[in-house]
């Protein structure tokens, strides 16, 4: 791993994975300043600009008046008087992010995908056999540039939890490295509210008792953490320290695949509530589908007008056959619900404890239930 830009720190022994993280600079915006000339340069929202829409991604450009992903289009509206709006291109990012997979597959097969426009590569050992990690980085990003006209920035540390902190240090169109010697020292500096895997709400709670730095957390003894963090009390106290043991996983399967929709009108039937569910159903499994998966849990996400969210699952003996299935039982999670005594603004579908159709024909024997 290396020592700063163009060292190396061979002190920690040859035995350190080497691990990058690559997330590509506002992606969905980017792709759309790409194809669009007119749109360079300028605040671009990707997602809907109605009443109800959402970002989906803000360019750069957005950022700076403190758009976001995730924020309700009026607000980013009139945080930036000047936003455009693009409806998104799913079909296109899919086909760039493929571009940008077959450039990570040149040095490693050792891939784990995160999401269209993040992804982990374990380059300790890697097809051209070069030494530095930051030398692969800067290879894959020039070469992602030049294949899609996108900038990416990396991240490169001997962890996974690491090198994702690092590819945020030097955004956009940047990397930065955190080697063995520097890891515990970075994280004991880091709020605690900038952890990936730590959210608004845990921040919070951990600075109620008195945890507001990485020092502070690591200060804390394993029994203190589980007791107040349950099970992510142990993983807490091993970042603390810059200590992570995930492999990167190539073959991971989703943990979780989901579709949802916000509506324009809130809704208060039920009949008109329970048709919003089938393309929410035969989206989810049209995705699952084409990668072969199903899976054992079915969670409905309602979000009602006041904001308030609330969510309702069942997990089956056996996997879900089909959409119609997903449809039914998500159906069967919904009714209950009503009558409501305020509209419905969103409603999510979402199919969890996900496997391969081998895996699920293999329980399924097992238990003695019939065949897919």
């Amino acid at each position: 791993m290396e020592e700063g830009r163009d060292g190396e720190d061979r002190a920690a022994g040859a035995s350190l994975r080497k691990i990058i993280h690559v997330d590509m600079d506002a992606f969905y915006a980017s792709v759309e300043q790409r194809d669009n000339p007119d749109l360079r340069g300028k605040p671009v929202a990707v997602g809907g600009s109605a009443a109800r829409g959402v970002v989906a991604a803000a360019s750069y450009e957005a950022r700076v008046f403190g758009v976001r992903s995730a924020m309700p289009s009026v607000t980013a509206k009139r945080r930036c008087p000047d936003l455009i709006f693009v409806k998104p291109r799913f079909d296109v990012y899919r086909a760039v992010s493929a571009q940008i997979r077959e450039v990570f597959a040149e040095h490693t097969d050792l891939i784990e995908p995160l999401s269209l426009d993040e992804a982990y590569l374990d380059v300790t050992r890697n097809k051209q056999d070069i030494p530095v990690a930051t030398t692969i980085a800067l290879m894959i990003r020039d070469r992602i540039r030049q294949v899609t006209g996108l900038n990416a920035s990396a991240g490169i540390s001997y962890n996974k939890f690491l090198a994702k902190l690092a590819s945020d240090l030097n955004k956009p169109n940047g990397q930065a490295v955190i080697t063995p010697a520097r890891g515990p020292a970075f994280v004991a500096e880091l709020p605690v509210s900038r952890f990936h895997g730590i959210g608004p709400a845990t921040a919070a709670r951990m600075e109620r008792l008195g945890i507001v730095t990485g020092a502070d957390l690591r200060a804390r003894s394993p029994e203190f953490l589980r007791h107040h963090f349950g099970k992510a009390g142990s993983w807490y106290y091993r970042i603390a320290r810059g200590i992570d043991h995930r492999p990167v996983e190539p073959h991971r399967i989703r943990k979780s695949v989901g579709a949802e929709d916000t509506f324009s009108t809130d809704i208060h039937d039920f009949d008109e509530a329970r048709r919003e569910i089938a393309p929410l159903a035969a989206k989810v499994w049209r995705h699952c589908e084409g990668r072969q998966l199903t899976g054992r849990t079915v969670t409905l996400k309602v979000k009602y007008a006041d904001f308030q969210q609330i969510t309702r699952s069942r997990t089956l003996a056996a996997p879900v056959h089909g959409a119609s299935d997903l449809e039914a039982i998500a159906v069967g999670l919904l009714q209950p619900l009503f009558p409501v005594d305020k509209g419905v603004r969103l409603l999510g579908v979402t199919l969890s404890s996900l496997e391969s159709g081998d895996e699920a024909e293999a329980r399924q024997l097992s238990l003695g239930l019939p065949g897919l």
